[in-house]
């Protein structure tokens, strides 16, 4: 059982929860998409054509991310990343709520990709970097674990509620867990 008092262990809880924010989000959009693309009119070859290039901007972005987000954690420290990627991948799904268009759509889902790609790499460093070598591998465990379970939440919320609904319930869940951080922190 992970004592809540010590501070290392609340690393690992909120780090475990970004990367459940953060699957969550990659998994919701596989979901959705096709409900989100039919409800702006799309079908057949177009709706396939249109999802895989809006998965394609996401996949972009997260490429960009990686880059982006391991360079400013080097400059400015893992914590500015949890922080910046959780904001901007919280605000992207909020933003992914309100499209109408697949411009838009396509633009939103590249932000939503540079933000998701700080989350798992700066979240794991920080775990290590707090836990004696010996239980590292416990640690990282447990956040990729409890991310996998966004994978559960995101086909759950996709499938009871619309495809608007479900990028607020992750944006909303992503600026609670910045809160927490922020209390952490």
């Amino acid at each position: 059982m992970l004592n809540l008092k010590n501070k290392n262990n609340l690393i690992i809880i909120v780090a475990a929860l970004g990367y459940f924010v953060d699957i969550y989000d990659l998994i919701l959009f596989n979901v959705i998409k096709n409900p989100s693309l039919r409800d702006m009119g799309l079908e057949g070859i177009e709706l396939d054509n249109q999802g895989l290039n809006l998965f394609n901007m996401q996949m972009i972005g997260m490429l960009i991310g990686g880059i982006l987000w391991g360079i400013f954690g080097d400059l400015r420290g893992r914590l500015s990343v949890l922080f910046g990627s959780i904001f901007l991948y919280s605000a992207a799904n909020i933003a992914n709520g309100f499209v109408t268009d697949i411009t838009t759509y396509g633009i939103i889902r590249l932000i939503a990709g540079i933000g998701l790609a700080g989350e798992l790499g700066a979240g794991i460093t920080m775990v290590t970097e707090v836990m004696a070598k010996e239980k590292r591998g416990i640690g990282t465990m447990v956040v990729v674990v409890f991310g996998a379970l966004g994978a559960v939440l995101a086909a759950f919320v996709g499938d009871m509620f619309h495809w608007r609904t479900a990028y607020y319930i992750g944006g909303g869940m992503g600026l609670l867990l910045l809160v927490l951080r922020i209390g952490i922190y």
